[in-house]
């Protein structure tokens, strides 16, 4: 399935039905008085987060959304029935903005959430609404109120516990399928990655967290470069940042100082999010030589950083990753209930 995390859309209400002028004529009431009845409401169109999708796709093919007006009032005081609703399904984690202002509507983040988009216009009142005391026969009855016309913008962004930070072939997607039963791309040459998966990682005692597999970052990301800030945008609702740097880096202080330096100047709050570092691909050194070159490099990244060596093909000190990322995601979740 393709995944689309971005589309516009152009929506539009219904119209409310009109109002009826009508009189009674019965065959003893000649001159029987006002009976018309209101115009129905327009339909209104909404969104509803569903589970079950993860990508926008539908709606990149299905951009015209146009619910039905209300129908107009009638005789014997009878109602116009109303318009239809229209409600579009959306992965969870969409976020939702006026095109045309880019003033933002609102976000769907939990499963089954809705989110109104233009309500529908009103149905008219009936001449039998506007009948006094002091005026018995009224020949006047409203219209109904236009429906809203709208171009809407709808962005996904993943929605996962853990984000995988890291350059071209720094081994996310092998980590992400040691750990998870998802089944990323993995292969010998750049960008094998082109769009973002979550896996579940299955922790002690029945926990787990969710992680994100996101397509590498090279230097200039936050300006388009490589696949650049169209998948940048899905670490902004990470908990945590997992940066991975292999362990045939030629510099690992200058490498975690890059990928920190393009999540910066993407937004600079990422920065503000819990961070550990991992060396991927342990199983290239030698074992006499792991510990020693660990030091080294633990000397490279900023004290408060916790660092990890590991190795997703070996399967080195994997459930040791997973616990650490488990425990930095409950601090960080615990942290976020507390404000």
């Amino acid at each position: 399935m393709k995944f689309v995390d971005y589309v516009t859309i152009s929506i539009r209400s219904g119209n409310g039905g009109g109002g009826s002028v009508s009189f009674r004529r019965a065959k003893f009431e000649p001159k029987g008085g006002p009976d018309g009845g209101n115009g129905g409401l327009g339909g209104s169109v909404s969104l509803v987060a569903d589970p079950q999708l993860y990508t926008l796709l539908d709606h990149r093919y299905n951009r015209h959304h146009f619910a039905e007006n209300g129908f107009n009032g009638s005789g014997a005081n009878k109602s116009g029935k109303d318009g239809e609703n229209i409600i579009l399904r959306v992965p969870v984690g969409t976020a939702v903005k006026d095109s045309d202002t880019d003033e933002i509507i609102g976000e769907l983040l939990t499963a089954g959430e809705t989110l109104d988009l233009a309500l529908g216009g009103r149905g008219g009142k009936g001449n039998e609404f506007f009948k006094s005391s002091t005026h018995q026969s009224p020949r006047h009855s409203q219209p109904g109120e236009p429906g809203v016309e709208k171009n809407i913008t709808l962005e996904l962004k993943l929605l996962a516990d853990v984000g995988l930070v890291g350059f071209p072939n720094a081994g996310k997607s092998t980590l992400v399928s040691s750990i998870s039963a998802a089944r990323p791309k993995v292969a010998e040459y750049p960008f094998t990655t082109l769009v973002p998966s979550l896996g579940v990682v299955a922790v002690d005692n029945y926990q787990s967290f969710v992680i994100a597999d996101i397509p590498g970052i090279i230097e200039g990301a936050h300006e388009g470069k490589g696949l650049g800030i169209q998948f940048l945008k899905h670490i902004e609702r990470n908990a945590v940042l997992l940066f991975l740097i292999p362990v045939d880096s030629e510099d690992v202080a200058a490498d975690y100082s890059t990928l920190l330096g393009e999540l910066q100047a993407f937004d600079d709050r990422m920065l503000t999010k819990p961070r550990l570092v991992g060396f991927s691909k342990l199983d290239l050194l030698p074992p006499e030589e792991r510990a020693k070159w660990e030091k080294k490099a633990r000397k490279a990244i900023p004290a408060d950083i916790p660092t990890m060596a590991f190795s997703s093909v070996a399967h080195l000190k994997l459930d040791d990753m997973k616990r650490a990322l488990f425990n930095q995601v409950k601090i960080s979740k615990s942290f976020g209930e507390a404000e």
